[in-house]
């Protein structure tokens, strides 16, 4: 016969009923969850961030559960609840600032910024491109642009990985000297 060394988690282990010493607490919470988890979600963006702004309120009001004289206000309690917590994290929400001599971004490259030189480079790009041998291009395309990884890309040409992997090396290479290319660096 085993004796157990932790008297609590022997208590624990075995299934027991535990009530709420407030069961109108729980049948409150019961009636009233989806209009108060509406009104917690009015005041934040996220339903994850609601869901919990309302666990925190309702624990409020579970602590003054004793002390709240008239029931019959209690979704007022609990939705000043919603927002004095919402209010309170609001406040906690530190935002730190520190003044510095250089900007910490990088200075934009007007290049990138104008859509005429995007377009320019998306179009020297598949010019190269479609300079490079079919089979390459094929390549090249299913790994970069369709996002398919090597064994995929080999199983849909049909050729073996280590052919995809010197292909598109050769390939890259390519486009790497290609002149107008070049100069976009």
């Amino acid at each position: 016969m085993t004796t157990p060394v932790c008297t609590s988690a022997s208590k624990a282990a075995t299934p027991a009923t535990q009530t709420l010493p407030y069961p109108s607490f729980s049948s409150y919470v019961k009636a009233r969850q989806p209009v108060l988890l509406r009104t917690a979600r009015s005041l934040t963006a996220n339903p994850s961030d609601a869901e919990d702004l309302l666990q925190t309120a309702l624990t409020k009001t579970y602590v003054a559960w004793e002390r709240i004289e008239d029931h019959r206000a209690l979704d007022g309690y609990v939705r000043r609840a919603l927002l004095n917590t919402r209010t309170s994290q609001w406040r906690k929400r530190k935002v730190d600032e520190f003044a510095c001599d250089e900007m910490p971004e990088p200075e934009p490259v007007c290049a990138a910024d104008d859509p005429a030189e995007q377009q320019a480079l998306h179009d020297a790009m598949w010019r190269a491109i479609m300079k490079l041998p079919a089979r390459q291009r094929a390549m090249v395309v299913l790994r970069y642009y369709e996002d398919l990884s090597e064994v995929q890309t080999a199983e849909v040409l049909g050729v073996s990985v280590g052919t995809v992997k010197s292909a598109v090396s050769r390939a890259l290479g390519k486009l790497r000297e290609d002149p107008e290319l070049v100069l976009v660096r």
